[in-house]
């Protein structure tokens, strides 16, 4: 408690400082050192910036599951980062509710599991909406029916699919799922006191909303500890154009659709004439002959040469040789523009 001085020793401060008896600085408050509480039960094994490289690979992961879920509920879905913490396993399992959605996932390569938690209002949101509700799911929430585990592998699956492209420019994580369980005290994957990191993701389906906990120990991640710092981050996703990146950006453009088009000809006619066009009407094409070649457009590129025919009672062209190809150049510049999207 504070003493507080009474006005006559305040007099007497103030006459022995004007007589030079006493210095102001005699009366200034000692330093004191701040103190840092450190608890060696719950030791900090990620570093700042560890922890911020994790939640930078998890808001990509947010931004593709939001997406995936999106597309496969035809319902609204958004997920984001909410927070990333170290804490110890126990103080994680104490946290999520009984019944639960708790997925033990196979880190391969990695050793060890990890879990990935889905909140019960966000689970059966989830499956009342794949069963063809409106994805209010149900407020007595009760452990899954072989049924709804079945639906929830399939979800969970594509969900670690995103897990898998998020984590790329650290490891080539091929993340698997192990089994589902409801009951967190059945699934001790690493003893009590073992540090975790937990990836806290709010997600919201619909009107529905809860988290998604995805929790990796220590001793998993370990291994690759020193990749989760910005610098090794920022020099994988900046590292440019290698036969591997280039394999992927071909991979990718395989899938793309693209228009062909068979012109056989052109010709200029006025609208009135389009409009006044009847069937069995012959239109005659400028410069066209029978047994001619014509062309064969990819998108709005002369690419081949074919000849029209027909194939069992369906119309066809055969493709007689090509008129052009793309040059390095421009399959270099059109990567380039693939990979900064990716």
């Amino acid at each position: 408690m504070t003493e507080v001085l009474s006005q006559d020793e305040i007099d007497q401060l103030l006459t022995a400082i004007n007589s030079g008896e006493t210095e102001p600085e005699d009366f200034r408050p000692a330093e004191t050192h701040k103190i840092k509480i450190y608890d060696f039960k719950r030791p900090d094994k990620f570093s700042k910036e560890q922890i911020r490289t994790i939640s930078i690979m998890h808001e990509t992961f947010a931004r593709l599951t939001t997406t995936s879920l999106s597309a496969q509920l035809r319902s609204m879905v958004h997920v984001h980062v909410a927070s990333v913490d170290q804490l110890t396993y126990e103080e994680f399992i104490r946290s999520i509710p009984t019944p639960t959605t708790l997925a033990i996932i196979n880190m391969d390569p990695l050793k060890g599991n990890a879990i990935l938690e889905i909140d019960p209002a966000i689970t059966f949101s989830i499956i009342d909406r794949l069963f063809g509700g409106s994805g209010q799911g149900t407020k007595a929430h009760h452990e899954l029916t072989d049924i709804e585990t079945s639906v929830m592998e399939g979800i969970i699956v594509r969900i670690l699919g995103n897990m898998r492209e998020a984590w790329t420019t650290v490891i080539d994580l091929r993340p698997r799922l192990g089994q589902i369980d409801t009951n967190p005290q059945f699934a001790q994957i690493v003893p009590p006191t073992e540090m975790v990191v937990l990836v806290t993701l709010e997600t919201k389906v619909g009107e529905v909303e809860g988290m998604m906990n995805f929790c990796i120990p220590y001793l998993t991640i370990e291994p690759i500890i020193s990749k989760l710092s910005a610098q090794f981050w920022y020099s994988s996703v900046r590292r440019g154009t290698t036969a591997e990146n280039l394999n992927i950006i071909k991979e990718k453009l395989s899938s793309v659709d693209v228009n062909v088009v068979a012109e056989i000809g052109t010709i200029q006619v006025s609208v009135r004439d389009v409009l006044s066009l009847q069937v069995g009407d012959v239109v005659r094409l400028y410069n066209t002959r029978v047994g001619d070649t014509y062309s064969l457009n990819v998108g709005d590129q002369k690419k081949f040469l074919c000849r029209p025919g027909v194939v069992g009672k369906k119309i066809a062209v055969q493709i007689i040789k090509k008129t052009a190809k793309i040059e390095h150049e421009e399959f270099e510049e059109l990567t380039t523009e693939k990979e900064e999207t990716l």
